[in-house]
């Protein structure tokens, strides 16, 4: 094996490794909602991998064959051969298991996968390089080459070929390339000429299969991972679609995941809310005249969409860091209307980054209907720090307005760094301005709310009456004891968690309260 060869084939084999290792970790960020612990398994699994494969392979590393002998590439195809076709299956595998053992069963899986791949470079290394006073600096331009070509997988995969296509569509891209590695390792060997053509089409026909079962093997993966057990083969989403910011699922029923985490319902009316979409609403009775919004994070685009609507507003800029949610609202008219009303900026960052890149911008009310509170790198949007950031951006008498997903530290963080706060059902409502829920004002966003001139509450039957009287009321339950879908005040709020802890940016609490968790899968 030359040294040239040995360069390609270790840059080749580092690219494949580290694709298929971003792959899994999608899986697995899907199957867990994004757990915080879950990429330390999946890694602590990849590295245990590596390090058996690599030790292992100094068993075929003790002959005495010098560097430049072809036989030795029969031996590294076959290797190369083996590792690429199950590192291919190791996402439908996810998928297989998920019904039984969740996502954690499959990181055996994973640790075969990548000590099949680890023993590649060692290999490499053992048949490439010549034992002479030169060994140690020709290891060092292989393993530098082993590192590009590890650094060109996660950038082309991770950036490019997750925003393309489809991950069953990489998967095959990836086995392709490795099959093409192999096939180059097999014209490189010292085989007879017919065993050579034998190799070759073998190898042809099992990259043609891999590239034709891809789509089959992968059919329903993120059903799989996200009903586990209660998966059916009748159950299909009705919409999917991966960005490399993650990937959106919607249900037959308008039930929409981002990342495998519950992300909201196909719903603005308050009259039949299956998504708690009163909460919305709620902000006309916190502010008694919001005409300017930053919102963070569109979802669905309900959210969004009674926002717009909210009598008096003037301007809303969203921010959102996933692309595919504009994609996703474009396809259902009761919320496509935000993505062309003039007054309706959408901004494609991460909100904490662009409230960093806007000092000036400032807004009466800045909302998140945030994921849930334990979700890797939440702690960016529930942190005091990111707390003191968002008041930075609020005009005098501003509300920040978010969903802490129930959490007693989120709770508590908010109601300690401002000093007016109330809880509305699972939100937090927090000013530096005197705060209330104003019952008047409450009653009159009821009243005046309508979707293109179509009352919000029609109050001309009885029963709009009634529901209307009755919401009028919900304004009422600050005065009763604390409920879990009611109104609490800052006092009892306090009282409640003192038990919790501040959340920081340096101690993450709710990420890390609970290193493991399996969330009820719907």
């Amino acid at each position: 094996m030359g040294f040239g060869l040995a360069l390609l084939v270790a840059a080749v084999s580092g690219f494949i490794a580290l694709s298929y290792e971003i792959l899994w970790y999608r899986v697995i960020a899907f199957a867990s909602w994004g757990l915080p612990g879950a990429f330390g398994l999946l890694l602590a699994a990849y590295l245990f991998g590596l390090a058996i494969g690599s030790r292992v392979s100094g068993a075929f590393c003790k002959d005495q064959s010098q560097a430049g002998d072809k036989k030795q590439l029969r031996l590294l195809a076959v290797f190369a051969f083996v590792a690429n076709v199950v590192a291919w299956l190791v996402v439908p595998v996810f998928g297989w298991s998920a019904g039984r053992w969740d996502w954690p069963g499959a990181l055996l899986f994973v640790g075969v996968a990548a000590a099949l791949l680890g023993a590649i470079l060692p290999l490499v290394s053992h048949f490439g390089i010549a034992a002479d006073d030169r060994a140690g600096e020709r290891l060092s331009y292989v393993y530098l080459a082993n590192i590009v070509g590890s650094g060109a997988g996660s950038l082309l995969t991770g950036f490019v070929f997750l925003d393309a296509w489809s991950i069953a569509t990489i998967g095959a891209v990836i086995a392709t390339t490795g099959m093409v590695l192999v096939a180059l390792l097999v014209a490189l060997a010292d085989l007879e000429r017919v065993t050579r053509i034998g190799a070759l089409a073998m190898l042809a026909v099992a990259g043609f299969l891999l590239v034709k079962l891809s789509p089959r093997m992968n059919d329903q993966i993120w059903e799989r991972l996200l009903y586990k057990s209660d998966f059916k083969p009748d159950t299909r989403f009705a919409e999917v679609i991966e960005t490399k910011s993650g990937v959106i699922t919607v249900t037959q029923d308008g039930t929409v995941y981002g990342g495998g985490a519950y992300d909201g319902r196909f719903n603005t009316s308050i009259v039949h809310d299956r998504n708690g979409i009163m909460r919305a609403y709620a902000i006309g009775a916190l502010h008694p005249a919001p005409k300017k919004i930053l919102m963070i994070g569109l979802a669905s685009g309900s959210w969004a969409s009674v926002i717009e609507h909210m009598p008096g507003l003037e301007h809303l800029t969203i921010v959102e860091i996933n692309p595919g949610y504009l994609k996703l609202v474009a396809g259902h008219p009761e919320v496509a209307g935000i993505l062309k009303d003039p007054k309706v900026d959408i901004v494609i960052d991460d909100g904490r980054r662009w409230l960093h890149r806007h000092p000036d911008e400032r807004f009466d009310v800045i909302v998140m209907n945030t994921t849930w509170h334990w979700r890797a790198h939440i702690t960016n949007l529930l942190s005091a720090e990111f707390m003191d950031l968002a008041r930075a951006h609020l005009l005098p008498g501003g509300l920040f307005y978010f969903n802490t997903t129930s959490s007693d530290d989120v709770q508590k963080t908010a109601a300690t760094v401002f000093p007016s706060a109330m809880r509305v059902y699972n939100f937090m409502a927090v000013s530096d301005s005197p705060l209330v829920f104003d019952k008047g004002r409450w009653s009159k966003t009821l009243a005046d709310f309508s979707f293109d001139g179509k009352p919000a509450i029609d109050r001309s039957t009885e029963d709009g009456k009634k529901f209307y009287d009755e919401l009028v009321a919900y304004a009422d339950l600050i005065h009763q004891p604390p409920q879990d879908e009611g109104l609490e005040a800052r006092d009892s709020i306090l009282a409640r968690t003192q038990t919790a802890i501040l959340v920081s940016d340096d101690n993450m609490v709710p990420e890390w309260r609970q290193v493991l968790r399996f969330p009820e899968h719907p």
